[in-house]
């Protein structure tokens, strides 16, 4: 990740967060695989994930845990960012996620 996008995207383990800030998220399904999405609520939306009512790829792997989040001003930024982790390869996102 380039020092630009390390500008735009300030990196947080941190839950909670009571700001208007989008979230960028990794969750763990129980089948070991990774889940990229974007939401204004953290917590909110992890449970989401786990009580079946969020994304159709996660229902069936539950429950999901948040192992990496990233915190991003717009929704565009959060949106490109989301994109760029998609993109990378399941040992790209680990290396990801053992980083921070």
């Amino acid at each position: 990740m380039g020092l630009k996008r390390r500008l735009e995207c300030k990196i947080t383990l941190e839950r909670g967060k009571e700001n208007n800030m989008y979230s960028v998220y990794l969750v763990k399904c129980s089948d070991d695989s990774l889940y990229c999405g974007m939401a204004l609520d953290l917590e909110k939306r992890i449970a989401k994930h786990n009580d079946k009512s969020g994304a159709r790829y996660t229902r069936s792997r539950l429950p999901v845990v948040l192992v990496y989040s990233e915190e991003c001003i717009t929704k565009s930024q959060a949106l490109k960012r989301e994109y760029a982790i998609k993109q990378l390869t399941r040992e790209e996102k680990l290396k990801l996620i053992k980083v921070n």
